[in-house]
């Protein structure tokens, strides 16, 4: 079985803010969906969600700004890990994620390991 991290991704829109009937929604999704996941025993890490007010990057000759947010207009929201045994199965798992009704993306990639030559 590999390992394969989905990487949430979502854009910054103008007033794009959600009401708390919608956010309460999309937290009931997004539990539902990881929790069939986990049911599937196809969780390997449940991940984090990932700050968009703290952070920094380090660039060459050690320039450090402000986290990679201040100019984009996409973010990183988070990631968990599952187990697929290809990523076509790793893609039908993300195809569910409650992300993509709100015009997010999931970028899915394979985790390589030291005894994997890909």
């Amino acid at each position: 079985m590999n390992e394969f991290v989905f990487i949430f991704r979502n854009s910054v829109t103008e007033g794009s803010k959600p009401s708390p009937e919608q956010m309460q929604q999309l937290l009931t999704d997004w539990m539902n969906w990881m929790g069939s996941i986990a049911a599937q025993d196809k969780l390997a890490d449940k991940g984090n969600r990932l700050s968009m007010s703290e952070g920094k990057t380090v660039k060459p000759g050690n320039v450090l700004t402000d986290g990679p947010y201040t100019e984009v207009k996409e973010f990183i929201n988070g990631y968990i890990v599952v187990k697929a045994a290809t990523i076509d199965e790793a893609v039908v798992l993300a195809q569910e994620c409650p992300i993509l009704k709100i015009g997010g993306f999931v970028e899915v990639r394979k985790i390589v390991t030291p005894e994997d030559n890909s």
